[in-house]
């Protein structure tokens, strides 16, 4: 069994009311288990960076906040409303908990406004108009004022998933959940998504990111965690994660990560 370290965090993280509540999580597909015994906790204002090897467990764990997956044992809270096995429950807790997936999954005959506005119109009731103002606000936010009018496939991958995390924002989030959310993208159109990421983080947006992005975590998370075999095996800020990895899985992970070219200029505007 990994064993699992444990870091103490800071008075101010603790000061702040806990957004997401993970005790005793336990998941299966069948008689195989892929969440064992997860308890993470992620205060109003963090950005906490979920990593680790592939089939740790890390988007089953995300999806499950937010109810695409059930859990089968444990207690999952999301500003202070239980995740349950009831559609009323998981649609009021999607409400708080947008989601940005690896795929843009943007409607292709709808223009970019229009994907923008079509759940706060249908689902928050919202008037047509308010919800043009309030997608036109986001889509500046991320800096595509200029493609309002534009279709999906006129688009580059970057921009598309600009505009997903736009759409995610107009339904007005308290959190934001991000899986992946560049893993689909060429190299050179990575950083423009982080940047928009990173400028969410310091607008103090609740997000907790499941990423390869190791220069985006060191420069932006508040809390960094590595799972392996559907365990949390070490939770910590980024200087002791990065610079005192105590468990040697972690410590193989880390040596196999390349980051990216852009990492130290990331870290320097941090």
């Amino acid at each position: 069994m990994l064993s699992i370290e444990r870091t103490e965090e800071s008075a101010a993280a603790i000061a702040r009311p806990v957004a997401i509540s993970m005790r005793g999580i336990d998941k299966w597909y069948g008689a195989v288990q892929v969440l064992s015994c997860i308890d993470l906790d992620v205060h109003a204002g963090e950005t906490v960076v979920i990593c680790g090897p592939s089939g740790s467990g890390k988007s089953t764990l995300i999806r499950c906040i937010n109810g695409l997956e059930s859990h089968q044992k444990g207690f999952i809270t999301v500003n202070g409303q239980q995740q349950a096995d009831d559609l009323k429950v998981k649609n009021a807790i999607r409400r708080e908990a947008g989601m940005v997936f690896q795929h843009f999954n943007l409607y292709p005959h709808l223009t970019v406004l229009q994907n923008c506005t079509l759940s706060p119109q249908r689902v928050l009731k919202m008037p047509k108009k308010e919800a043009q103002a309030l997608a036109e606000r986001y889509l500046h936010q991320v800096r595509l004022s200029e493609h309002v009018h534009k279709y999906p496939e006129q688009l580059s991958g970057g921009q598309q998933q600009r505009v997903a995390i736009a759409r995610a924002l107009c339904m007005r989030p308290k959190v934001m959940l991000f899986d992946e959310p560049t893993s689909a993208l060429d190299p050179e159109l990575v950083r423009e998504v982080l940047d928009t990421m990173r400028e969410l983080a310091r607008n103090g947006m609740t997000m907790v990111c499941v990423t390869h992005e190791m220069a985006f975590a060191k420069a932006v998370a508040d809390k960094v965690v590595f799972m392996d075999a559907g365990r949390i095996v070490m939770a910590a800020p980024p200087a002791e994660f990065f610079d005192r990895p105590s468990h040697p899985r972690l410590r193989s992970f880390l040596s196999q990560v390349t980051e990216p070219a852009f990492g130290s200029s990331l870290a320097a505007q941090h």
